[in-house]
């Protein structure tokens, strides 16, 4: 189980005041998809809250514990049937794939003031891989290439 300071379950409390449960525990109680979907939010998110339906203090108590212990996340807050939980996300590192083209990227475009006198206009611009900036400093989407309708004849 992950042990944290007072300051960091102060700070932890106050960043989860905001959040909604993402996690219902019901009659069943904690049973393994549960606890997959309680560990895929941890995974995902960080701090979760999990709201607990059921009367019974005690049972609510054993499952924080459990929770904590089987998945070693940090318990922050027990507020009647809310549960807060704490574990430091994973951080995945996702596989370009071959096909993806050119991602975002920054421009800055420089345009002249028409009459010549005043500064020039500075903007940065996000471009999609397929967009380009023309010589006027206009974006432009790039078209895709015309093919040859003889050729395509040809070929067929």
């Amino acid at each position: 189980m992950l042990k944290l300071t007072p300051v960091e379950r102060s700070a932890l409390r106050a960043e989860a005041h905001a959040l909604k449960p993402i996690v219902l525990i019901g009659e069943a109680g904690l049973t393994p998809a549960v606890m997959k979907e309680i560990e895929l939010g941890l995974d995902s998110h960080g701090l979760i809250k999990v709201r607990v339906f059921g009367d019974d203090r005690d049972a609510r108590i054993e499952m924080y514990d459990t929770i904590c212990a089987e998945l070693s996340a940090a318990p922050v807050q027990h507020i009647g049937k809310l549960l807060v939980l704490y574990r430091p996300k994973k951080e995945v590192e996702k596989a370009r794939s071959a096909k993806a083209g050119k991602g975002m990227r920054m421009v800055t475009i420089v345009k002249p003031s028409a009459s010549g006198t005043k500064k020039p206009s500075v903007s940065k611009v996000m471009l999609k891989g397929n967009e380009r900036v023309t010589e006027g400093g206009t974006i432009k989407r790039a078209k895709a290439r015309q093919k040859s309708t003889k050729k395509t004849l040809l070929n067929d």
